[in-house]
């Protein structure tokens, strides 16, 4: 089959969308990718086994994305980059990167007469429930919540197949009235083809726990903070790295010097995978603080299986899915979000439970390879398309 996809950001990189793609064109079919770039001037990668189709979008048009359902511009945009592609090329199929395209997936492929699939990451109107940006004045009135569930109800029943990444998804999306057998469940799983973590010393000195992805206030790393006071109390080499950048950092920092905590506390910006690595190799405990809400009820953090095969233990709130997969296969703990005494508690019983701790390495790099492994759920994704 020639499949294209859709997605509305800048590609490469999007670790989930190339496993997706590379799964496909393994299996046979030629894969295209619509996407588009903020820069005007653009390079389009040319030694790939994909074709790229990238598009200048104007910052007006990027701008009014948030309030797609108040106006048609945002849509009229990308009907026009689909209505240009399929001038010049015949696609057997249309594949919808997250929720906002539905509309203008499901247009296309009735119009092309071909099949639509609309690939869910998240479950989009609750993320805009906790966005920063959809929380403004404007933004509230830009973009409805119950404007946008009206939405996603309509779209995943018409969609042909639907993908989610978690069974919590499946759940949810079925509880719309769709049927569980057009639902596929492709997860944020790892290839471990792909994740090589290096052989590092521990440094001896301190306890090092890690976080690594975006910091913004529903990544819960706030409760970490608060909790520092009386660990550092119990554990005065206790030493926190927070990877990643966000909307949140300033607030964190001057949470911690208010704390009297920001010692303990060491910030980095984004860094390539390869160093990501290391440090998580270096790391006693990894951090998954999540607030739980209806968005991280259903949904799973690539980050998870990562720091599983890096045999880590994992300190994670108790939302849904990561209390799941965590107490199923024994590689950490997990406390109740947004309470900094029970996450010290937890750290303290997790420190102190060492047979517990030595199962970790194998449990995690075991359950990945059995289960929780990019393989697997390429399978199901090649199986949906076959």
């Amino acid at each position: 089959m020639k499949i294209l996809m859709v997605l509305e950001s800048d590609f490469p990189p999007d670790i989930r969308v190339e496993n997706e793609i590379l799964a496909l064109v393994n299996a046979g079919h030629e894969m295209h990718i619509a996407c588009y770039s903020h820069k005007k001037q653009f390079e389009v990668p040319g030694d790939l086994p994909y074709t790229i189709h990238k598009t200048y979008i104007p910052p007006l048009v990027y701008k009014v994305s948030v309030g797609a359902l108040k106006s048609e511009i945002y849509f009229n945009f990308w009907r026009k980059v689909l209505k240009g592609l399929f001038s010049k090329i015949t696609f057997d199929a249309i594949h919808i990167h997250d929720l906002p395209l539905a509309k203008v997936g499901y247009e296309t492929g009735r119009k092309q007469g071909i099949p639509f699939t609309l690939d869910l990451h998240e479950n989009w109107p609750a993320l805009l429930s906790i966005s920063k940006h959809t929380n403004t004045m404007l933004g509230k009135r830009l973009s409805s919540r119950s404007q946008w569930e009206e939405y996603e109800k309509k779209y995943v029943s018409l969609a042909d197949k639907v993908i989610v990444v978690v069974d919590e998804a499946k759940e949810r999306i079925s509880g719309l009235g769709v049927d569980p057998s057009r639902i596929y469940i492709v997860s944020n799983t790892i290839n471990p083809a792909y994740f090589d973590f290096p052989e590092q010393e521990k440094d001896g000195e301190y306890i090092t726990m890690v976080y690594g992805g975006g910091i913004n206030y529903h990544r819960g790393l706030q409760t970490v903070i608060e909790a520092l006071p009386e660990i550092a109390a119990q554990i005065p080499n206790i030493r926190v790295w927070l990877i990643g950048k966000g909307s949140y950092v300033k607030i964190l920092k001057k949470q911690a010097s208010e704390l009297g905590v920001d010692r303990y506390i060491e910030f980095f910006d984004w860094m390539p995978l390869k160093e990501l690595l290391k440090r998580v190799s270096q790391a006693d405990i990894a951090l998954i603080p999540h607030i739980k809400s209806a968005h991280t009820d259903s949904t799973i953090p690539h980050k998870l299986f990562q720091y599983m095969y890096a045999g880590i233990p994992t300190l994670a709130s108790d939302c849904d899915p990561l209390q799941r997969i965590l107490l199923e296969t024994s590689t950490g703990a997990i406390f109740k979000d947004q309470d900094p005494k029970n996450f010290a508690s937890l750290l303290f019983k997790l420190l102190q439970d060492s047979y517990f701790r030595e199962r970790i390495p194998e449990n995690g790099k075991m359950w990945v390879e059995k289960k929780y492994n990019w393989d697997a759920d390429a399978a199901v994704l090649v199986s949906m398309y076959q």
